[in-house]
């Protein structure tokens, strides 16, 4: 330190003395204010310098009254590289940032860390403000969203009518799954087409089963109508799911946050919207497939269940029954005749009666009497209740079968 100049201290005026550190330290700590932190500022750009590191220094200026304002600026790279147009000076920008002091120098800036130009960067925070506006009156929230038809008879499309955007909707839903397609026309830009794409909307009710609201690619400025509240309200009152497609994938409105779906570009919008005709025929082919095989299965082992019945109740194997208990019925008169006349008598008597059932069971004599057996899914019918008009039932008869198809079904009152 010059020993020529006073310690910190009481001058000799009386005057309190700094040292050069303390005031910036005062001027840092008077700075360091949230007033001053993550703001907006509005300027134009002078004494623009883009250096070898890619930082850009510069100031922002403005005359208010004759008088100039000045505050100087700094952008780092790993933040200026993000800009998508090069500033210079002259140019009427909004920048984004905080007030920093470097102390050892005794110097504000205002470090930036956004950069728009003015028209622009006053939009962006418009944008901003309606989405907080919109999204306090409820209409992002993801419990309105609704889910797509499946399969829809007509598709709504709000949209240019000589635009690509149409022609690839058509296009993709023409082969997709055809469906009729409803255009309601609107300017998708320019000054008042927020209110022209809401109208659009809304003359759609009632008309389709699912609306596509979209456009092309394009700047922020081309995007603008599909920020506006007047349009993101339209899409959240429709009566029919929405489908926001403006842009390509990388754009962002907030159309797409009130929208039921949202989709990269419009062809996406159009094959969410619709199924897709090829996958439904080979899932319809493999369904096919598979209830033939159940329907085979079915048959053959009907067919086993049949082929079993036939042999357990054939004629010739109950004829053996039958000659055997004779046998029986002899031996059992010869051992019981010298006086048990009783217990013979009670033999025959079974012997009746056990005939008799074998005949009532055996389904050959039945049919040659006349009589069918009707017979639903393998299994005889024994009951008006268990068949429906339009069943197919297999009528069998002593010498062949038959296919019928009931026509009426007519229920007997029980007494």
């Amino acid at each position: 330190m010059d020993p020529a100049l006073p310690a910190a201290g009481m001058g000799e005026t009386g005057a309190l003395v700094l040292r050069v550190s303390e005031v910036s330290g005062i001027i840092m700590d008077a700075l360091d204010i949230q007033a001053l932190q993550n703001i907006w500022v509005r300027g134009e750009i002078t004494n623009h310098k883009l250096q070898p590191s890619g930082h850009r220094y510069f100031r922002l200026s403005e005359t208010v009254h004759q008088t100039m304002s000045v505050i100087s600026c700094k952008m780092w790279q790993s933040y200026a590289r993000t800009l998508d147009f090069e500033p210079r000076d002259g140019l009427a920008v909004l920048v984004f940032g905080s007030v920093e002091v470097y102390e050892p120098h005794g110097s504000y800036n205002l470090i930036v860390r956004e950069m728009r130009q003015a028209g622009e960067g006053e939009k962006h925070l418009l944008v901003e403000r309606w989405k907080r506006e919109l999204q306090a009156e409820g209409l992002f929230d993801p419990a309105r969203k609704r889910e797509l038809p499946r399969f829809p008879s007509r598709v709504g499309v709000v949209t240019a009518a000589s635009g690509a955007a149409f022609q690839d909707i058509c296009t993709v839903i023409g082969r997709r799954f055809p469906v009729d397609i409803v255009l309601s026309p609107t300017p998708v830009q320019g000054e008042g087409a927020h209110l022209e794409i809401a109208a659009a909307i809304r003359r759609l009710a009632g008309k389709a089963d699912v609306i596509i609201v979209g456009r092309g690619g394009g700047s922020f400025e081309d995007l603008f109508p599909f920020n506006h509240p007047d349009v993101v309200r339209a899409i959240a009152s429709s009566p029919v799911p929405v489908v926001s497609a403006v842009g390509h994938e990388v754009d962002w409105v907030i159309a797409d946050l009130a929208a039921d779906r949202r989709a990269p570009t419009p062809s996406a919008a159009a094959e969410l919207v619709v199924p897709d005709r090829a996958e439904i025929l080979r899932d319809l082919s493999g369904m096919r497939d598979r209830l033939r095989t159940a329907l085979l299965k079915h048959a053959v082992r009907g067919r086993e269940v049949l082929e079993e019945l036939k042999l357990r109740f054939h004629p010739r194997r109950l004829q053996r029954r039958v000659d055997d208990l004779h046998e029986r019925v002899a031996d059992a008169d010869g051992r019981l005749r010298g006086g048990v006349l009783r217990q013979v008598e009670r033999g025959r008597l079974e012997f009746s009666g056990l005939k008799a059932t074998l005949a009532a069971r055996n389904p050959l004599a039945l049919l040659a009497r006349g009589y069918s057996i009707l017979e639903k899914d393998g299994r005889a019918v024994r009951s008006a209740r268990e068949i429906a008009r339009g069943d197919r039932l297999r009528l069998r008869m002593k010498d062949g079968r038959g296919l019928l198809t009931v026509e009426e079904v007519f229920h007997d009152t029980e007494v």
